[in-house]
């Protein structure tokens, strides 16, 4: 059983995603929480595997949430096109995914799912869009800040690095570089234990955070 969360100040969006949630099997609300404060209050008490997670909320607003979230629960970040300012600062403080609030109920559920087992946490088709536009926008790159373990990685580690900050899955950056899944999963494993880093998330983060080249795809 997945344990979700919610935080999200619109009631009707909470009671949709209420309803969505109690018809699967393998997915259990564990509570709702209309603020930020709420939020945290409802994680620590809670403990979920998922919080999905509004960005705008009264009292304090999902980015300062997310930095002081302390613990295992994951974190997918309910967003608009219309705050795409905020998604390099929400995966750098710890958020796992993005999905839009108007996304396909069985993106959602696919999305609760990846993210609670730690796979392709970018996989989900929005975020790749966000994280897509968000390298498109002139000035919205914080400064340069290169990892200290950067030099640890190996020439085709740092390539993979940048193909995963696309958004791409593991299968289309192998068909991209003609290469086997397998190959492109041990790259990417590697450089997640080099970097120190949490997930495909935190790679997304250091690969614009140290200038390393995005591919186009």
């Amino acid at each position: 059983m997945i344990r979700v969360a919610l935080a999200d100040d619109q009631a009707l969006l909470r009671l949709a995603m209420r309803t969505l949630l109690s018809c699967e099997p393998d997915l259990e609300l564990v509570g709702e929480a209309e603020d930020g404060l709420g939020a945290l209050d409802l994680v620590a008490e809670q403990r979920p595997d998922v919080l999905l997670l509004d960005i705008r909320m009264p009292r304090m607003d999902g980015l300062e949430v997310l930095r002081r979230l302390d613990g295992p629960t994951r974190v997918i970040v309910l967003t608009t096109f219309e705050l795409d300012e905020y998604v390099f600062e929400a995966l750098r403080a710890g958020a796992s995914g993005f999905l839009t609030k108007d996304a396909e109920p069985a993106e959602l559920l696919r999305a609760v799912r990846v993210v609670a087992a730690g796979d392709s946490l970018l996989s989900p088709t929005v975020t790749r869009r966000v994280i897509e536009r968000f390298g498109a926008t002139p000035g919205a790159a914080p400064p340069l800040r290169v990892h200290p373990e950067l030099h640890l990685l190996t020439e085709r580690e740092r390539e993979i690095v940048g193909w995963v900050a696309t958004g791409l899955s593991n299968d289309e950056i192998a068909a991209g570089l003609v290469v086997s899944p397998a190959t492109v999963r041990t790259h990417v494993s590697r450089a997640l234990i080099k970097l120190h880093a949490r997930d495909r998330a935190q790679l997304v983060v250091i690969a614009y955070q140290s200038g390393l080249p995005i591919p186009h795809p």
